[in-house]
C-alpha cells in the first residue's frame, strides 16, 4: 500500500483536483497534505477533496516532506507537487512499477522539467562529485517515491536542496535509485524569482555530501560556495533583466566594447605578455587553452584583475550606444568568453543590465588558476557546431523568458561571435577581424550607429 504525500504552499487552483487523483487509485491507503502556510483556501479545498491536512512543522518543502514521512502508515511513499495539473493516469502506476523489480527509490522525469537551476547547477555539480547520479535528467524534480523505511534513515533538507540531497544520499546508501519517464507533466508555471536562492541552497546540498563522503576537501568547500553565491546572485539578476517577449542585445567584451583584449591586458600588467604570447600560439581555440591561460593567471590578486577592466579604453560610443538602446526597451547584456569578474566589471562602465562570463577561482583573494565554463554557454537545442558557444547563451535567455524575444541583436568583432551573429535578428561587427563575421553583419564605425539604426530600420515594440 502507499501514501501519497503533497506539500502544499497556495495551491488553492489544482490541490482537490491531485487529491482526488491521488485517492482514486487503488494502491492508495491515504493522502497527507502539509501546508505551508497557505493564505488562500488550499487547506479548505484539500480537506474537502478528503486529504488527511497537517500543518508543517516549519517552513520549507524539506520540513514539510519530512511531517508527512513521520505519520505516513505504509511501506512506499509518493510525493507529488501540488500545482500539477491534469495528471496522466497511469502516473502512480508508473512510479511504483520499479519497486516490482526491487527498486527503493524512484525519481521521475518528465517533458520540459529540466530547469535553469538544473542545467547551471545541479548537473555540472552532480557530474563532478556524483558521476553515477549524472544521468538523471531531473534530479530537481518532486515526483519521488521512495520506501519509508529508507527515507527514514536518510537527511531532509530544510529548502530547496530536498529532493537533490535525498537523491544523493540514497545513492551513497547503496539504495537501488530508479528513474521513471513519466511523458508530459503539466505544472502552473513560476515566475522567474528566487532563481539565485535557488540555486545557493540546491549547490549547497550537493557540496556538503560531496565534503561529507570525502570527495570536496574542507578547505576547499568554502571556496566553493562562495562562487555558488556569486552564480546565484547572477542568476538574479539575469531573472530581473529578462523581460519575456520584450527586446535584448548582447555585446561581446573584447575588441567591441573593450579597446583591446582584456587577458593581453592583464598578462601586460603581470609581466606574463611573453609567456601569454607563446601558449596562444601553441593551441588552437578551445576548453583546453582557456584553462591553460587561466593556470597562467594562478596567484594574480583578484583585485589586479578588477583593475585592469577598469582601466582599459572603452570603444569610443560604447556608453552612448548602451545608453540609447536602454531608452529604446533593449536590455543589454555583456556576453564574454574571457572571465567574469572583468565582464561584470565592464558592464558597470557602460551601463549594461547584466553580465556572463567564465568563472576563475579565487581563494584568500588571489587566482587559483582553475576555470569553470559558464553552463551558459552550453545548450543542447543551441549551437548544432560547437558544445561551447556564445550562440548558447541566446538560447539560454529565451528559456529564462519563456517565449521568444521580440527582437535580437548583436554586436561582436571576432570569428567566435559569427554563431550568435547568425542567430540573432540584427548583427553589428565592430572593426571585424574575422571575414566570417564580415560575411554574417553589419560593418560599423562607431558604436554610437547601433540604435540609430534601430531606431530608423526595426519597427518599435
Amino acid at each position: 500500500m502507499l501514501t501519497v504525500a503533497i506539500p502544499v504552499q497556495n495551491e488553492a487552483a489544482n490541490v482537490g483536483s491531485i487529491v482526488r487523483f491521488a485517492k482514486a487509485h487503488p494502491s492508495v491507503r491515504e493522502v497527507i497534505v502539509v501546508d505551508d502556510g497557505s493564505i488562500d483556501d488550499t487547506v479548505r479545498l484539500a480537506s474537502e477533496a478528503g486529504a488527511n491536512v497537517i500543518t508543517s512543522s516549519m517552513l520549507g518543502k524539506g520540513p514539510s516532506m519530512r511531517d508527512a514521512l513521520d505519520i505516513a502508515r505504509t511501506e512506499l511513499i509518493l510525493y507529488l507537487d501540488g500545482n500539477i495539473r491534469r495528471p496522466d493516469p497511469s502516473l502512480i502506476d508508473r512510479m511504483l512499477a520499479p519497486f516490482e523489480r526491487n527498486a527503493d527509490f524512484v525519481k521521475a522525469n518528465f517533458s520540459g522539467a529540466s530547469g535553469r537551476v538544473t542545467e547551471l547547477v545541479a548537473r555540472p555539480l552532480l557530474r563532478t562529485f556524483f558521476p553515477g547520479l549524472s544521468r538523471f535528467s531531473q534530479p530537481l524534480g518532486g515526483i519521488v517515491a521512495a520506501r519509508t523505511g529508507l527515507l527514514r534513515k536518510l537527511e531532509y533538507e530544510d529548502d530547496l536542496g530536498v529532493d537533490v540531497g535525498l537523491l544523493v544520499d540514497a545513492h551513497c546508501s547503496g539504495a537501488l535509485v530508479a528513474e521513471v519517464n513519466l511523458g508530459t507533466v503539466e505544472h502552473d508555471s513560476k515566475p522567474l524569482t528566487g532563481l539565485g536562492r535557488a540555486a545557493i541552497e540546491i549547490g549547497q546540498a550537493i557540496l556538503r555530501r560531496a565534503e561529507s563522503v570525502g570527495r570536496l576537501p574542507a578547505d576547499r568547500l568554502a571556496e566553493t560556495v562562495e562562487h555558488l553565491r556569486r552564480l546565484g546572485a547572477s542568476l538574479d539578476n539575469l531573472a530581473q533583466n529578462i523581460e519575456p517577449g520584450g527586446k535584448l542585445a548582447l555585446f561581446s567584451m573584447d575588441d567591441t566594447l573593450l579597446d583591446g583584449c582584456f587577458i593581453r591586458a592583464l598578462a601586460r600588467r603581470a609581466g606574463f605578455e611573453t609567456a601569454l604570447t607563446s601558449l596562444l600560439g601553441k593551441q588552437t581555440r578551445g576548453v583546453a587553452r582557456s584553462a591553460s591561460v587561466a593556470a597562467l593567471f594562478e596567484g594574480i590578486p583578484e583585485q589586479t584583475f578588477v583593475e585592469v577592466a577598469k582601466s582599459m579604453p572603452l570603444q569610443p560610443g560604447a556608453v552612448e550606444a548602451i545608453t540609447e538602446l536602454r531608452r529604446l526597451g533593449y536590455r543589454v547584456g555583456v556576453v564574454s568568453d574571457s572571465y567574469h569578474v572583468a565582464a561584470e566589471t565592464v558592464r558597470k562602465r557602460v551601463f549594461a543590465d547584466f553580465a556572463i562570463g567564465h568563472a576563475l577561482g579565487f581563494a584568500n583573494g588571489h587566482a587559483t588558476g582553475e576555470l569553470t565554463i559558464s553552463e551558459l554557454f552550453r545548450h543542447s537545442a543551441g549551437c548544432g557546431s560547437h558544445g561551447i558557444c556564445k550562440r548558447n547563451v541566446l538560447a539560454y535567455l529565451a528559456d529564462f523568458a519563456d517565449q521568444p524575444f521580440g527582437h535580437t541583436l548583436m554586436v561582436g568583432s571576432g570569428e567566435n561571435d559569427v554563431c550568435l551573429a547568425k542567430a540573432v535578428d540584427a548583427g553589428f561587427a565592430c572593426q571585424p577581424k574575422s571575414p566570417l563575421l564580415q560575411a554574417e553583419s553589419r560593418p560599423l564605425i562607431d558604436l554610437r550607429e547601433i540604435p540609430r539604426v534601430v531606431s530608423r530600420e526595426i519597427p518599435l515594440i
